[in-house]
């Protein structure tokens, strides 16, 4: 699990890196609370009901919208500070809500394995304190490669 968190230290170090290590918490932590609030409200399709009965499709797209809609606002309040092209943006937001879902899913198949709800009791129906960074131990990797490889 250190692994992944030492990528958060890795993109401080890229131009801009104080700056980018917010991207991880905003694709993980509106990814998480759109999909949750819209699978509430709206959701009917079950996900991945075997992993996580209470995921669905709908959710899934709202934590990708909400992902969206962060890494735009973001990319506008910051861009005289960063050089952050829309269309990158755009990509990078909805391929880092997939994998920050994927992440959760990898949590909860886990926590399933285990036959365990939670993780821990620290914050109480929520799945544990792992839920809080389930997602950001697999979006930070792709956020690394994403400013290492892709956007140069």
């Amino acid at each position: 699990m250190l692994f992944f968190f030492s990528y958060i230290g890795k993109i401080r170090d890229i131009k801009g890196g104080y700056l980018l290590v917010w991207l991880i918490f905003i694709i993980s932590w509106l990814t998480d609370t759109f999909a949750y609030f819209i699978g509430k409200r709206i959701g009917k399709n079950k996900l991945c009901p075997s992993i996580s009965p209470n995921k669905t499709f709908e959710g899934s797209v709202g934590g990708v919208i909400g992902s969206l809609i962060g890494c735009l606002l973001f990319t506008y309040l910051f861009k005289g500070k960063l050089e952050l092209n829309y269309f990158y943006i755009t990509f990078l937001s909805v391929i880092g809500s997939i994998v920050a879902q994927i992440g959760d899913l990898f949590a909860s198949f886990i926590k399933r394995n285990c036959n365990t709800k939670d993780f821990s009791k620290i914050i109480p129906g929520h799945g544990g304190i792992l839920d809080r960074f389930d997602s950001i131990l697999f979006v930070s990797p792709c956020i690394y490669i994403f400013f290492t490889y892709i956007n140069r």
